[in-house]
């Protein structure tokens, strides 16, 4: 039986309890949250499984060593001793993304240099010859992360971040973060037993992530290959008895998925990317302006969206956010309204009284996620709270 071992699955500020619940869900042990990183333990299967199912992580790493170095020299031989054909050939290709944290060490690209020199120099001794370094498809990516003086060496499993689901073609000009999205979507509380609706949809993410979950479709099924297919230890078959056994537990939700944008590229490119993800049976888009929407039925209707902050586009945001709460009042009763803002002048201008307010993080923007319960027949205006 193949042995558990430990693993690391990087996460969102904000977003360490949902990981931990989905990990928990997947069947992982031993799980401890840290700061925007969820540690836990499985075996090489697991590992698959995580990077093909798990919806808030961005990136899965293997930790391999741990050491304590004080100086560059110690570094360099850290690596140079390393076992390194282990887990890769003298015609490999490699990357090293260093994080580093403290005195010791304050320049993560001349960490991730020095590390290099070490494990070259010593294919070079062996052999005669050397791995190169390849920044876009390396056959091994190592992560060396330094806090102080510690240092741990992972192996990257995932490659490009998770967040690169494989279904988005065509962007706008600030597309969601996949990852985001899906993180959003579960802050939100949406269990996929309402209606879902974004009412200002770009190109599309909110409302992909929204069937993928409520279709329980595997996050990661259409990324063309994760950076563990390239492991010596790679077992292929293993991989596609997972991805199999993912598959299984497809279904069919009971729920309607609906999105709608005033712009006709953006509504071209969010049809495309719900075509490349296989999810037009599910998910339903118009050319609308949120101005011109109605609720289209009196029952309960979730609705999350991600308005202009006013950063790339023009115009009056105050206006544009008053109108946002004059709309959620007159056309959305019955509604559990949510949306993300960096904005937090034009927040205030809604008109509405947030039930929850939480902190979270858009690329570098800090930004609220912001609920909105809007009942039957309400017509009262409240101020918005300041923060």
């Amino acid at each position: 039986m193949e042995e558990n071992f430990k693993m690391l699955a990087k996460t969102f500020y904000g977003f360490e309890e949902l990981l931990e619940k989905e990990l928990r869900q997947l069947g992982a042990k031993n799980i401890q949250k840290g700061n925007r990183v969820v540690s836990f333990e499985g075996d090489l299967g697991f590992l698959y499984k995580a990077n093909l199912s798990l919806r808030t992580a961005l990136k899965i790493l293997k930790p391999i060593h741990t050491a304590r170095v004080q100086n560059e020299q110690e570094l360099y031989q850290l690596f140079y001793d390393f076992p390194w054909e282990d887990y890769m050939e003298v015609d490999s290709k490699f990357v090293i993304d260093s994080v580093v944290h403290g005195t010791l060490f304050t320049h993560s690209q001349y960490a991730s240099q020095k590390a290099k020199d070490g494990l070259v120099d010593q294919f070079r001794e062996r052999h005669d010859d050397r791995p190169s370094v390849d920044l876009n498809r390396p056959d091994l990516r190592i992560n060396l992360h330094i806090q102080n003086d510690q240092c741990t060496l992972s192996l990257d499993s995932s490659g490009a971040s998770l967040h690169h689901r494989g279904y988005r073609t065509v962007t706008n000009i600030a597309p969601l973060n996949e990852v985001l999205a899906a993180g959003l979507i579960q802050l939100s509380g949406w269990q996929a037993n309402t209606d879902f609706l974004d009412p200002m949809c770009g190109s599309g993410t909110f409302l992909i992530e929204a069937a993928m979950f409520a279709c329980n479709i595997p996050a990661n099924i259409n990324r063309t290959g994760f950076a563990f297919e390239k492991w010596k230890d790679y077992d292929a078959s293993l991989f596609e008895l997972i991805r199999e056994s993912q598959l299984k537990k497809v279904i069919n939700p009971s729920v309607q998925i609906k999105g709608s944008d005033k712009a006709p590229s953006a509504v071209e490119k969010a049809i495309q990317n719900v075509e490349n993800a296989n999810l037009s049976d599910f998910i339903q888009i118009e050319k609308k302006d949120f101005f011109q929407l109605e609720k289209e039925n009196k029952g309960p209707l979730h609705l999350l969206t991600n308005p202009p902050y006013g950063k790339r586009l023009e115009g009056d945001m105050n206006v544009l956010y008053q109108g946002i709460g004059d709309g959620f009042k007159q056309s959305f009763p019955n509604t559990h309204a949510w949306l993300i803002s960096s904005n937090m002048e034009a927040i205030k201008c809604i008109g509405l009284r947030p039930s929850r307010k939480i902190k979270v993080f858009n690329g570098k923007l800090e930004s609220r996620l912001l609920y909105f319960p809007i009942y039957e027949g309400t017509k009262r205006v409240h101020k918005i709270e300041k923060d």
